[in-house]
């Protein structure tokens, strides 16, 4: 088969996947860029071309860049968590034990019941009243340490990371605990021999191996928390005063609450924008294995 002929054919392949996509994600990108230079209310016709005047007031807005905060610490906190409690319990199932099947059979839990479920289920777990913390805090005698976890500024964001933490770690337990069994036995072997055992085999040899893995595991997990929605909206709405505000809940205030749909759409934008900048980040800070060329 010649060159030209070869082309022909995988471009036959590609067509269908590129017209859909083009379909579904680049034009609608194309008409959100559109629609962020309008004022408009998103239920008539009628549009005001404003230009760049939506990023400038959104620039200019305090809660945008308080928003834009949280998702941040959202990223970093629960990416802490998350990358620490996934590694040790991906590695905890790989063994064969009573506890390792139980964990086996219960780690994905989260992640095949509906996010409205997990908002409503840690809105019991932390209600003030009648939940399941305070009521453990209560019976083991501090009482001091049972306050409104939802609605005190300063524990707010955190209950909701923690939140977001128990729904996201099974898909990462998964992803770890695939990456863990590509690793050969020889390699894990020949450092335990070596007397590399516990943190220094991580650090030294298993992280190395599992770097790619980390990497998009990394993306994911900014993609997740820049993103987030659904959780903060029914768990906090973004209060209180806007301690858990996040960029999608400011969105939707903005389009549905005061029918700006040309600020929101900006919002999306720059959302989008940032997103595509810390992914980008992550994937060039972590281009190159720090243990590579080490003796």
């Amino acid at each position: 088969m010649s060159r030209r002929s070869r082309g022909i054919f995988v471009a036959g392949f590609l067509l269908p996947a590129t017209v859909l996509y083009a379909l579904f994600v680049v034009v609608p990108v194309v008409q959100a860029f559109a629609f962020s230079l309008y004022r408009w209310r998103g239920i008539s016709a009628n549009r005001t071309f404003v230009g760049l005047e939506n990023f400038r007031q959104l620039f200019a807005d305090p809660i945008v860049w308080l928003a834009l905060q949280h998702n941040l610490l959202l990223f970093v906190g629960t990416s802490v968590v998350i990358l620490a409690l996934s590694l040790a319990l991906a590695h905890a199932i790989g063994h064969d034990s009573g506890t390792a099947r139980f964990l086996r059979a219960v780690y994905l839990f989260p992640q095949v019941i509906s996010l409205v479920v997990v908002a409503v289920l840690w809105m019991f777990i932390l209600n003030p009243s009648f939940g399941i913390l305070n009521g453990a805090l209560k019976a083991v005698g501090l009482e001091s340490w049972a306050i409104a976890w939802l609605g005190e500024k300063r524990t707010a964001l955190a209950s909701v990371g923690v939140a977001h933490v128990w729904h996201a770690l099974g898909f990462y337990i998964m992803l770890f605990s695939a990456a863990l069994r590509t690793i050969p036995h020889e390699v894990m072997e020949a450092a335990t021999l070596d007397g590399a055992t516990g943190l220094v085999r991580l650090r030294y040899v298993t992280l190395p191996l599992l770097w790619a893995v980390l990497r998009i595991a990394l993306v994911y997990m900014a993609i997740g928390t820049m993103n987030i929605f659904a959780l903060v909206f029914l768990m906090t709405q973004g209060g209180p005063d806007r301690a858990t505000e996040v960029m999608l809940t400011y969105l939707y205030e903005q389009a549905f609450k005061h029918s700006d749909f040309g600020y929101a759409t900006a919002l999306a934008i720059v959302n989008f924008m940032v997103v595509m900048a810390l992914s980008g980040a992550i994937l060039a800070l972590l281009r190159h294995n720090p243990q590579e060329g080490r003796a």
